[in-house]
């Protein structure tokens, strides 16, 4: 079994669990599985995910899953939004004055554009009208259970 501070070696595919999405892959480390549902990015490199348990830089679901892994164990886990990417939060969308976005020059507030808040937050821009822009500073799977193929091919420790 992998425990806290070990460093797990994992192939992955994450996919949306419920809803009129689900099904749909937001993310793998299998560039076949990319290319085949059509999230393929050449400057990405399709390649195992090393990560430390336990130091929560993965999804806690995910993390939680190897945990009760031995090296070669495949499995599906579905994972509930408050262990994925977090519930949704409606004080994460905000509205901004059309100028004070227009006035930054990386900003077209157009919907769909990404936008880097002052304190380092990346939302995009969900409505903009003739005065106001809204953004949504939620993570785009906020709110959405998702669930994980996950194989670990290895596990070790560094220490």
């Amino acid at each position: 079994m992998t425990r806290e501070g070990d460093i797990a070696v994992v192939h992955f595919t994450g996919r949306i669990a419920d809803g009129e999405d689900a099904g749909e892959v937001f993310d793998t480390t299998d560039a076949d599985v990319a290319m085949e549902t059509g999230i393929y990015h050449d400057h990405r490199d399709y390649e195992p995910l090393e990560f430390r348990v336990g130091e929560r830089t993965v999804v806690a679901g995910l993390d939680d899953a190897v945990r009760e892994m031995a090296v070669g164990d495949e499995r599906t886990v579905t994972v509930e939004p408050e262990r994925a990417f977090g519930e949704r939060d409606e004080s994460k969308v905000v509205r901004f004055p059309r100028t004070d976005l227009e006035e930054r020059s990386d900003v077209t507030a157009e919907p769909g554009e990404l936008v880097r808040s002052e304190t380092g937050e990346t939302g995009w821009i969900v409505e903009a009208g003739d005065e106001t822009v809204t953004v949504d500073f939620n993570h785009e799977l906020a709110g959405l259970p998702v669930e994980f193929d996950v194989k670990l091919l290895s596990r070790y420790d560094d220490g």
